[in-house]
């Protein structure tokens, strides 16, 4: 079931499982899996640009997260807004990101794995994000100590009339 979001075209995916003996099939272009060790672990914000804009979908696997994506679609009207959900492997909810969202998260609990599957494969050199605390997107973060990368750490700030940080 596909719920939707307060940001256009980005929506909360809780499944509806069908199964029979041979269980469940999907097809996407790539699938990566990302395994945190520590509470505390702050991926984002990222997207692709064009020619490899991607779609995702993120689902938790082992432990929990608070996900976070926000629209980068100049033309939208939900624009430099998020909207930000907690996912776990028991609650089994997925989100939706469309292509001109930038994604992220930080891990609630050590062990912490993230599953996606993505419309486009890695190309690094399309590779963008905005920083995480830019206050333009005015998001809460959970109050713990957190472990981020230099280059998650060092985007500029957003500029909306571009919105193409590096």
């Amino acid at each position: 079931m596909f719920m939707e979001t307060p940001l256009s075209g980005a929506f909360v995916i809780e499944p509806e499982p069908v199964e029979d003996a041979r269980g469940l099939f999907a097809w996407i272009a790539q699938c990566s899996t990302s395994f945190n060790k520590r509470k505390g672990t702050l991926r984002g914000m990222h997207y692709q640009v064009p020619p490899a804009a991607e779609t995702k979908i993120v689902r938790c696997t082992r432990g929990s997260l608070y996900d976070v994506v926000i629209d980068l679609r100049p033309e939208s009207p939900t624009f430099t807004r998020h909207f930000a959900i907690v996912l776990t492997a028991d609650n089994r909810k997925m989100v939706y990101v469309p292509v001109g969202f930038a994604h992220g998260f930080q891990t609630l609990e050590d062990g912490t794995e993230a599953f996606y599957q993505i419309s486009e494969f890695y190309l690094p050199e399309q590779s963008r994000g905005v920083r995480w605390d830019d206050p333009t997107f005015g998001i809460s973060w959970p109050d713990d100590e957190r472990t981020i990368v230099e280059r998650d750490r060092s985007y500029p700030d957003f500029e909306p009339a571009g919105g193409t940080a590096r």
